[in-house]
């Protein structure tokens, strides 16, 4: 055999590697990305490769979950409605539930498995429901991502099961997140279930920052080999929403500590950006008593009997005066001007005796990627305003007390 020279054994073993490295799957480096943001003000509190492609894996099922919110919303699904599995369906690989050609599925039940197990069989049941095919749902899915303000997102599949062509970014995770919650509150609560039986069985929910990470409520949790951990999440304290996003984790361990980590610096730097932006309400005179009262004609009633007299009556009168409309409440915030109305009329509907004289805002915030709109009313005591919001909480309907201007 004849030898090679050192000159042509240096360039193949250049060569060799260049292939070598090329036919690898990407390494940890290039499939992470991490983004943090403050759903209230839109200050991001954290970025790394916010905007670098990425693939979702089952991070997808939260855009899937979106179109059936969306369906059960406008009529199309109801909760109590029995879906066909296909063959195709039946088929998909795992993670699933395990369903079976000529099987039927309760909407109700599929979302839970979605939330919980993330099973593909279920996530191709209710794409085949909806949208025909699951070609078709995926097309959709992307059509309502573009809408949405996802600008980098393309989804081919209804399960995040790999293909190239699915990606997105970090970012555009983080604007579904407050998509989904803000237009579907009471359907978001599904995020939240721990666990789900099904035929016998019960499966616990993916996400493990539930329960154990104060505040936590949702996303979702995604796993593919081209993807590495995905995890998507949505945490709030004291009245403060963050959502974390992070992609590529090496495991699901190091993935949650490194959510807790961002998450919780997020919080710190939330707080530090309030106190720093805070400015104090201009102070409010208080009328005093005799400011407020009508001259009279002389009386032979005893002058202080007189003053104390229309004092304590004007006291209150005054008072209530002053206090009303300092206060209010937001009943959530919305992807469009009309859900933010229906959302007004809805809190008025519930609570008819406290909420029908009150003024209806709705608040534009346009200084964002994706315009939102708070539904607000104002007129209202500090202390009714907070009972207002434990009402309508009870009955599913986002609130937080505000002061008038804040």
């Amino acid at each position: 055999m004849r030898r090679i020279g050192p000159v042509l054994a240096i360039l193949l073993l250049v060569f060799g590697l260049a292939a070598a490295l090329t036919a690898m799957p990407a390494n940890a480096a290039t499939k992470y990305a991490a983004y943090v943001l403050d759903v209230e003000s839109g200050k991001v509190l954290f970025a790394r490769h916010a905007d670098a492609k990425r693939h979702p894996a089952s991070l997808t099922k939260i855009m899937t979950l979106y179109m059936v919110f969306d369906a059960l919303e406008s009529g199309k699904l109801s909760e109590n409605q029995r879906l066909p599995v296909s063959a195709r369906a039946a088929g998909q690989p795992p993670s699933r539930l395990g369903l079976r050609r000529g099987e039927t599925i309760l909407v109700k039940d599929a979302i839970k498995a979605l939330v919980t197990k993330s099973a593909n069989d279920v996530a191709t049941v209710v794409a085949e429901a909806i949208g025909g095919t699951e070609y078709r749902f995926a097309v959709a899915m992307t059509q309502k991502a573009k809408e949405l303000g996802l600008t980098s997102t393309q989804f081919m599949n209804a399960s995040g099961l790999h293909d190239r062509r699915q990606v997105t970014t970090a970012r555009d995770m983080a604007r579904l997140a407050i998509a989904i919650r803000r237009d579907f509150p009471v359907h978001y609560r599904e995020f939240s279930t721990l666990s789900f039986t099904y035929m016998g069985r019960t499966y616990k929910n993916h996400n493990k920052l539930l329960g154990r990470f104060d505040g936590t409520d949702g996303v979702k949790t995604g796993y593919i080999n081209a993807s590495g951990f995905n995890l998507v999440a949505s945490v709030v304290r004291d009245g403060t929403r963050l959502i974390g996003v992070v992609f590529g984790g090496q495991s699901g361990r190091s993935r949650n500590s490194h959510m807790r980590d961002i998450l919780t610096t997020g919080f710190k730097r939330a707080e530090e950006i309030r106190i720093a932006s805070f400015k104090p309400p201009l102070p409010v005179l208080r009328p005093t008593i005799m400011a407020s009262i009508e001259p009279e004609a002389p009386q032979a009633t005893p002058v202080p009997q007189q003053i104390a007299a229309v004092g304590s009556a004007g006291e209150d009168e005054v008072g209530s005066r002053d206090d009303s409309g300092s206060w209010g409440v937001q009943v959530g915030a919305y992807s469009t001007e009309l859900r933010a109305q229906r959302s007004i009329a809805t809190a008025r509907g519930l609570l008819p005796t406290l909420l029908n004289d009150t003024e209806g805002k709705v608040e534009a915030l346009t200084n964002r990627d994706v315009p939102i709109y708070r539904a607000r009313l104002f007129g209202l005591l500090e202390k009714e305003a907070r009972s207002v919001c434990l009402d309508l909480k009870r009955r599913h309907l986002p609130c937080v007390p505000v002061p008038a201007g804040g």
